[in-house]
Formats: C-alpha cells, sequence, structure tokens
C-alpha cells in the first residue's frame, strides 16, 4: 500500500511539458543527422566518369584509387580507404589535413560532444530524475541544454562554411574541378539548420520553466515536510525546545 501511495504522489507531480519533448525530439534529429555527418566519409567525392585517383573523403576518412603524391619523393600508390591519422597517410598527413581542415574538424567535434551533453540533460529533464533536483532546478537543466545546442549549431554552421568555401582550393585535392560536394556534407547542413530550431524552442521552454520557479519549489518543500526524517527531525527539535523550557520553570 505504501509503494502504491508512493507512486501516485509521484505521478501528480508535473511531468515535462509539450514543448521540452517537442524540443528534445528536434535537437535529436539534429544529432542524429549530425552523427551520421560526422562518422561517414562522404562529405567530397569524385564524379564516377572522371576515373580520378581520388575517390571520396569525410572529416576522418580519405579513399583512393592508386594515387601518387606529385611531392612525395619515393614512389607509393596509396589504395583503398584508411583514417587520415593511420600510418597508410603518414607521409602525406600534411596534405591530407590542412589548417582549415583542422579547424572543420575542431568545430564539428565540439558541436558533437556539446549535443550528446544536452541530449543526457534533456533526457533527465522528461524522465524526471533526479525528481527534486529536477523540480527544482528545472529551467536551469533546460537552459543549459539549450546554450550547448546553440553553441553546436553556430559551430556546425562554422564548420559547414569553412569546407564549403576551401574544398575546391587548389592546394589540396588534385583536379577539384572533378569533386563535388557529398551527402555528409548535405547532412551536416541539415544538422546545424535543425538544432538552431531545437534551440529555439528550448530557449522558450526554458523561459516558461523560469517563470514558473516558485511553484516547483513549493512541490519540493512539500516533498521535504512528507519524508519522515522531516517529521522525527521536527520532533527531536519540539521536545529540545520542550526541555529547555523546563528548566527555566
Amino acid at each position: 500500500m505504501t509503494t502504491e501511495s508512493e507512486t501516485t504522489e509521484k505521478n501528480e507531480y508535473p511531468k515535462a511539458t509539450n514543448g521540452v519533448i517537442f524540443g528534445t525530439l528536434v535537437s535529436f534529429a539534429g544529432f542524429i543527422t549530425l552523427l551520421m555527418a560526422f562518422c561517414s566519409p562522404y562529405w567530397i567525392e569524385s564524379y564516377e566518369e572522371s576515373q580520378s585517383s581520388f575517390k571520396n573523403m569525410g572529416l576522418w576518412e580519405y579513399c583512393f584509387k592508386n594515387f601518387v603524391y606529385p611531392y612525395y619523393q619515393f614512389p607509393k600508390f596509396f589504395h583503398g580507404c584508411h583514417n587520415v591519422f593511420s600510418h597508410e597517410y603518414y607521409v602525406i598527413r600534411e596534405y591530407l589535413v590542412p589548417g582549415w581542415l583542422i579547424s572543420v574538424q575542431f568545430f564539428v567535434t565540439i558541436a558533437f560532444v556539446l549535443t550528446m551533453i544536452s541530449m543526457a540533460i534533456l533526457s533527465l529533464v522528461i524522465v524526471r530524475w533526479p525528481l527534486k533536483a529536477v523540480l527544482q532546478y528545472e529551467w536551469i537543466f533546460i537552459k543549459t541544454a539549450f546554450i550547448c545546442i546553440a553553441i553546436s549549431s553556430v559551430f556546425m554552421f562554422l564548420g559547414v562554411v569553412i569546407f564549403g568555401s576551401c574544398a575546391y582550393r587548389r592546394d589540396w585535392l588534385m583536379y577539384p574541378k572533378f569533386n563535388v560536394l557529398s551527402w555528409s556534407y548535405a547532412l551536416a547542413v541539415v544538422s546545424f539548420i535543425v538544432l538552431g530550431l531545437g534551440g529555439l524552442i528550448l530557449h522558450r521552454e526554458s523561459k516558461n520553466a523560469f517563470e514558473i520557479r516558485g511553484e516547483a519549489k513549493n512541490l519540493v518543500m512539500q516533498m521535504e515536510m512528507q519524508e519522515p526524517g522531516f517529521q522525527q527531525s521536527r520532533h527531536h527539535h519540539s521536545q529540545s525546545v520542550s526541555r529547555s523550557l523546563q528548566g527555566y520553570i
């Protein structure tokens, strides 16, 4: 009976608003597109008809077919798909990962980490765990998630702009006219748009949660008053007061 009553009392506390749930779903969609863009090696690829030695690349992987780097003193063919930090690409790593691409990797990586953090925070808000902390500081939880999502959207925008403006530089991949931005880059563009939309929704919900924070504090006080420890401490305090008064009578 006690368990059922406690469950009933918990169900009476306010659940996450529809706006928070919708903002979380939108942000999660942005996170999925960001994850696919982050991991997939198709930010740019060559036209199949061109028969180019360069095939495709992503932030962390390059694919070649019998590619010969003209400025390497020894004859060596680079073939297959390998990570940019692999031993296979050690001798041409500076050519494959110029400074502007490192900045793109940095922005996208930070956006990926911040989005994961925001998803964890929003999950706690939705499941209401820990209950007291969420009820009392819900606006802080949502505000923190909003800040993470907003920064992720801005960083993804910067990464997309830098990559799009530098992808056809002649000092990077050879024969840039044979290359085209591919679907991984398109997903990166979609991710910063969706994350921006999710951030706007969460910003509105954080303002609403801030306005009703007083009601949440009252609920937390009621929860603490219903706990057995609170009653015992109060009873003990009343007994100590009565004993001290008896000393003066």
